[in-house]
C-alpha cells in the first residue's frame, strides 16, 4: 500500500470522507481558541457540561423532525444551551451554589431528560448518533452550519480579543475601568455553546467537547503565549480529525471516537515530550546549560 493510497485516496476519491474533513477543519478553526481560553478560565468541566446540556434541546429536534434533522436538531441544542448557561448563572447568584455546581445539577439533569426523550420515539441506532455523531453523514446543510458557526467564532474573537483576555485573566481590574465584564462572559459563553453545537451536529453530545478540551491541553503544554497557545490548538485539532478520520476509514471504526482518540494519543505524547511534560521535569536539564 502506497503513501497516497492511505493518507490521500480516501479524501480525494470519496465525498463524504472530503465533507467529514472539512466539517473536522472547521470545528478545529472554531473551538481551538475557545478551548484555550476555557481552560485559562479554568472552566475546563463547564464546558463538559454544556456539552451535555444541548441534549435535551437536540431531542425535542429530534422529535420534531421524525429523525435525524442536524440543522433542527442544533437548533434545539442552541436553544438548550443557553438556556442552561443563564439558569446556571442565575442560579450561582441568587443562592449559596457556585456557577459550577449549579452546572452540574442542571448538567445531569439535562443528560437525563435528553436520552430519555430519544428513548421514547427513537431506536438504539438514533440515540448511538445524538451521542457519538454521525462526521461521514454531515450533509451539505449541516456542513455550511458548521463552517458558519466557525466563521462567527474567529470574527467575534477578533473583535473582542482584548476584552475577553482581560476578562480571563482579571476580571476584577475589568470591572474596576467600567469594561462590561458580565457582558464579555456572557458573549464568551454563547461561543461556547454555539461551538458545542457544532461539534454536536460531527461528533455527537459526548464527544464534542473533547475537540475543544484536548488541543486546548496540549497548547498549554507547549506554549506559554495565547496565540500561539490558539495555534498550536487549531493545528492539533486539525491533525487530530485528519487522522482520525483516515484511520477510521481504514480500520473501520467509528469516526467521532477515533478523531477523539487521535486528539488523546497526541496529549499523552504532550505530557511526556512537551517542555512541561512529565520527562522534562523528571529529567531536568542542568541550571547552566546551554
Amino acid at each position: 500500500m502506497t503513501l497516497y493510497s492511505l493518507l490521500i485516496a480516501p479524501v480525494v476519491d470519496y465525498g463524504f470522507m472530503r465533507r467529514a474533513l472539512v466539517a473536522s477543519l472547521a470545528l478545529a478553526l472554531g473551538s481551538g481558541p475557545i478551548g484555550v481560553l476555557l481552560m485559562l478560565r479554568r472552566m475546563s468541566l463547564v464546558g463538559d457540561a454544556m456539552a451535555h446540556a444541548v441534549l435535551p434541546g437536540a431531542a425535542i429536534g429530534f422529535l420534531i423532525a421524525g429523525g435525524l434533522s442536524l440543522p433542527i436538531m442544533g437548533l434545539g441544542g442552541l436553544v438548550a444551551g443557553l438556556s442552561v448557561a443563564l439558569l446556571s448563572g442565575l442560579v450561582s447568584r441568587t443562592t449559596a451554589l457556585n456557577e459550577d455546581a449549579s452546572f452540574a445539577s442542571l448538567y445531569l439533569t439535562s443528560l437525563a431528560l435528553g436520552v430519555l426523550i430519544v428513548s421514547l420515539r427513537g431506536s438504539n441506532i438514533d440515540l448511538l448518533h445524538v451521542l457519538f455523531g454521525t462526521i461521514l453523514a454531515i450533509d451539505s446543510v449541516a456542513l455550511y452550519l458548521v463552517a458558519g458557526i466557525a466563521s462567527l467564532t474567529v470574527l467575534t474573537l477578533a473583535a473582542v480579543y482584548r476584552p475577553l483576555v482581560a476578562e480571563c485573566f482579571d476580571p476584577g481590574f475589568l470591572r474596576a475601568v467600567g469594561g462590561r465584564g458580565p457582558l464579555y462572559h456572557l458573549l464568551f459563553m454563547f461561543l461556547v455553546v454555539i461551538n458545542l453545537v457544532a461539534g454536536f451536529q460531527a461528533l455527537g453530545t459526548l464527544m464534542s467537547v473533547g475537540m475543544m478540551m484536548l488541543p486546548a491541553a496540549v497548547a498549554q503544554l507547549w506554549a506559554r503565549t495565547l496565540p500561539a497557545m490558539f495555534a498550536i490548538a487549531v493545528s492539533t485539532a486539525i491533525v487530530s480529525g485528519y487522522f482520525g478520520l483516515i484511520a477510521s476509514f481504514h480500520l473501520g471504526f467509528a469516526s467521532g471516537p477515533t478523531i477523539i482518540l487521535t486528539a488523546s494519543l497526541i496529549y499523552v505524547g504532550s505530557l511526556l515530550l512537551a517542555p512541561s511534560g512529565a520527562l522534562r521535569r523528571l529529567f531536568p536539564r542542568p541550571h547552566l546549560a546551554a
